[in-house]
């Protein structure tokens, strides 16, 4: 078993994370890439020879990021594929358009915060709608792909803030306009992708799929608030206390690239290393829960 106190830890860069890594031949696929932690995750496993799909709801914007990466890393195999994760048909699309056999890591990192009240497809508050719903019906639809080769890796990127509100309130999910506060949305959104990592192991494990969570780092400046002015004011603000992008990544890396499946499978993680979720997210039933009832806000079908 691996020694976690004496590997990477809360300063390990995305890069040096990749290092030692020789992903040649595997397909990755990362969510939000065109910014932030998003960018440098793909990038950096570009950099390790896997061949990377930049999942961006702004095509000009991936196609951007995959130009940076290009001209980082000359000749890695970096492309751009437009997936709008509020809604349905683009994310059908999107999994339509995927020309491989199979799928090596499927990483979850797009997300967001703050902003008034919106909705995506299914009439959902759209900040669980994106991070949580939307990821639900990615995974669902490159399952195929992932189970292929006996198993792939689905990755949640999801954060600290899981802890508040303390519980999954089910009687309020999804939020409705007159229920609606950022950080109630956001805590929650974060709780799901948890919640879904560990069910997802759970149920798909036995067929050699390899699901864990993580938190990326505090307050990092990405532009996951970019909604709210005041959230993106403060991040901005404490940005010389927080870690770099290219740091923040590093965890995402971490679970994406680490040799020995089972010292990941169903856990979280946060500066590199495992760590103990709350108890809510720990707990079976909530996950189960929370499993079934997604699948009626989407269909079960």
């Amino acid at each position: 078993m691996q020694d976690w106190s004496g590997t990477f830890g809360a300063r390990t860069t995305a890069d040096e994370a990749v290092a030692d890594r020789d992903l040649s031949g595997q397909l990755m696929i990362v969510t939000g890439a065109n910014s932030g932690i998003g960018f440098h995750t793909a990038r950096a496993l570009a950099s390790a020879g896997a061949r990377v799909v930049f999942a961006c709801r702004d095509s000009a914007a991936g196609a951007a990021a995959v130009e940076r990466t290009l001209a980082a890393h000359p000749g890695v195999l970096a492309e751009v594929s437009l997936l709008d994760l509020g809604s349905r048909q683009s994310i059908s699309d999107f999994a339509q358009r995927i020309d491989a056999d199979s799928v090596d890591t499927l990483i979850c990192n797009a997300g967001l915060f703050g902003g008034p009240y919106q909705e995506v497809d299914g009439a959902l508050e759209r900040t669980v709608g994106v991070s949580h719903v939307g990821h639900f019906l990615l995974v669902r639809a490159l399952l195929p792909e992932l189970l292929a080769q006996g198993g792939g890796r689905v990755v949640m990127v999801a954060s600290e803030s899981h802890r508040t509100p303390s519980k999954l309130d089910f009687d309020r999910l999804p939020l409705t306009a007159a229920q609606y506060s950022g950080f109630v949305a956001y805590g929650q959104a974060k709780l799901c992708n948890v919640l879904f990592a560990s069910e997802l192991q759970r149920r798909y494990g036995g067929e050699g799929l390899t699901a864990c969570s993580l938190h990326p780092g505090s307050m990092i400046p990405t532009n996951i608030a970019r909604s709210s002015s005041l959230a993106g004011f403060v991040m901005k603000l404490i940005s010389p206390f927080t870690k770099d992008l290219n740091t923040g990544a590093a965890t995402s890396i971490v679970c994406a690239t680490h040799p020995h499946l089972e010292e990941i499978s169903g856990r979280y993680f946060s500066d590199c290393r495992p760590k103990l979720p709350s108890a809510e997210a720990s707990d079976v039933a909530v996950a189960e829960r929370l499993w079934k009832r997604t699948e009626e806000w989407v269909g079960a079908s």
